[in-house]
């Protein structure tokens, strides 16, 4: 052990962490850098006793700090109260996207990591808000704006953040990098020491941060440790699998990328032993899963792969490719869980359907989503060429139609897909337009010129309560999501670790099994995604009538033996 002693770290955890940084640097840090990372951690010790970090009560819903405003209220004041009124016994967490400074994307161009946007409200307000709800703030830690200290300290050569970007060669052969967007990844600065090409992987105005300076890492954990210390929860971590350069590689994913995320989960688990991490990586299914490492990585991943997927067999109404993708899911690692999404301030990834869908499958969705408004948003390949990248439109509107054409089965398909979501192992999360069944937002999108302000409608909270005070699909659709989610919230079969089993129903059907961790409760999910009314066979869960639907606590209808299903519909089903 070193010279220093600290009064609230013991010896294994000093060692531990130093040996994170070796794997990260390749090197021994000196005992002064070393010593400056374990001093902030130490100060920030939270003497807690580690509880269970979720089960099945737990319902996360994720918004804007502005998605409801009022012209004479800071932002986070007007969703509070929205929350309070509305969801209040809905919604365990709330993932509030970035409520920091920004100058563009939406607030994924921060300024500032440690201020609160004036025109959301401060701090105050943001450990008002964690009092009723546990809260989700975005680690945005790949890039951060041209607008900021660090950025402006770099173009004139001194001060903090003057070595904190990534300069390379723009002859360097960059081929091989794999790019969430059509744009060069190089762009020149005028610099006090001339033109510098710097990494700038999403925009020109979202600056790469340079992980291979260990001060910037120091910066990351000091960031982390200020949220925790200020009401935060759990920490998302935007776009971990870009942070690591490596010209000569894809520079996805490499091994130091994971040593961050792993030295991240330490340094939460030894301040705040409830603390959960999630990584955010839109790629596909196979990578995603590998941020759970083994066991000591995210506490949660992303299930990047259910939202095309739901997508794609609601639109068709066969199950084949959504039945194969959950059956082909490992058992989850000690202490991990899914993040369960429809629906994000982001569109709906293709990334993460590559060798889950056929082309001719994907090509066909792409299609019919463009029918219902969609926008299709491309990222530039190795080979120069362009690939659909993600669908950018609502939820909501992207069930307007199936591949038969438009029908009067939005509501129900949408509620179909938002219950398919609230039945599977992990963590369910809704985005606030989801709830509020927002439709395609174009106005928005003419307005910016940005696809996927499609999705990011804000709504004035007079308007939104007056739709949710009639006779409405905004009310009719809350209410209802509303209703199954206190359902689900009794159940201990939908743990998010419980036992989850695809059950062989058809094509024309979703069916699971979920069995609490305990082994006590068993329940059959089944849903019909077809716009038919179909029967099922029974036997999934012993003698038909034996057994109730938790959404309607009576028998299923059954005829000939056999249950019915209206278009869309889902029972829960247990034994009595």
């Amino acid at each position: 052990m070193d010279d220093y002693h600290y009064k609230n770290l013991n010896e294994h955890f000093v060692n531990h962490f130093r040996q994170r940084l070796t794997s990260i640097y390749g090197r021994k840090l000196p005992q002064d850098e070393l010593h400056a990372f374990l001093e902030q951690i130490d100060r920030s010790v939270k003497h807690k006793t580690s509880t269970q970090k979720w089960d099945e009560r737990d319902v996360l819903m994720i918004t804007y700090g502005d998605s409801i405003r009022n012209d004479n209220e800071p932002g986070l004041q007007v969703l509070h109260r929205f929350l309070n009124r509305h969801l209040k016994e809905e919604l365990t967490f709330v993932h509030l996207l970035p409520f920091f400074p920004y100058s563009s994307d939406d607030g994924f161009s921060v300024i500032n990591y440690m201020q609160v946007n004036p025109e959301l409200g401060d701090w105050d307000d943001i450990i008002r808000l964690s009092e009723d709800y546990k809260l989700m703030a975005d680690l945005v830690i790949n890039h951060i704006s041209k607008s900021s200290q660090w950025f402006q300290n770099y173009l004139r050569g001194e001060g903090e953040g003057k070595d904190f970007f990534i300069e390379e060669d723009p002859a360097t052969d960059l081929s091989q990098v794999i790019r969430p967007r059509s744009l060069p990844l190089l762009t020149p600065f005028e610099t006090s020491s001339g033109i510098k090409y710097l990494w700038t992987t999403f925009s020109d105005d979202q600056i790469d941060l340079n992980f291979a300076n260990p001060a910037v890492l120091l910066e990351m954990v000091k960031v982390v440790l200020f949220y925790l210390k200020n009401g935060t929860s759990m920490v998302r971590m935007d776009a971990i699998a870009f942070v690591w350069k490596k010209p000569g590689t894809n520079s996805l994913h490499l091994a130091q990328t994971h040593e961050i995320v792993k030295l991240m989960r330490d340094v939460m688990e030894a301040v705040d032993p409830d603390a959960i991490l999630l990584t955010e990586t839109n790629v596909p299914n196979k990578e995603n899963l590998e941020y759970f490492g083994n066991g000591d990585e995210a506490h949660m991943v992303y299930q990047f792969s259910l939202p095309p997927l739901l997508l794609h067999a609601l639109y068709v109404g066969h199950s084949k490719y959504f039945n194969q993708w959950v059956k082909s899911l490992p058992p989850l690692p000690p202490g991990c869980t899914y993040f369960n999404f429809t629906a994000s301030h982001d569109g709906i990834g293709m990334r993460p359907l590559e060798g889950l869908l056929p082309d001719e499958e994907r090509e066909s969705l792409l299609y019919g989503m463009k029918q219902n408004g969609g926008i299709i948003s491309t990222r530039r390949n190795s080979d120069g060429t362009d690939t659909a990248y993600e669908i950018n439109l609502t939820y909501f509107d992207a069930m307007k139609t199936t591949v038969r054409g438009e029908d009067e089965l939005q509501k129900e398909r949408f509620l179909a897909s938002q219950t398919i979501m609230l039945q599977m192992q992990g963590l369910p999360a809704f985005y606030i337009h989801s709830l509020l069944a927002t439709a395609n937002y174009n106005e928005g999108v003419n307005e910016t010129g940005r696809a996927r302000t499609i999705n990011r409608c804000k709504w004035d909270e007079q308007e939104i309560e007056t739709q949710l005070s009639q006779n409405t699909m905004h009310a009719a659709v809350l209410s209802e999501l509303k209703r199954r989610i206190m359902i689900r919230k009794n159940q201990k079969a939908f743990h998010p670790n419980g036992r989850q089993q695809i059950i062989e129903a058809g094509e024309c059907f979703i069916a699971l099994r979920r069995t609490s961790t305990d082994g006590h409760q068993c329940i059959v999910c089944i849903t019909n995604i077809t716009p038919q009314q179909e029967l099922t066979l029974p036997g999934l869960i012993g003698n038909a009538e034996e057994v109730i639907d938790l959404f309607t606590g009576q028998k299923p209808e059954i005829r000939h033996g056999a249950f019915i299903l209206e278009p869309y519909q889902t029972l829960w089903l247990e034994k009595k």
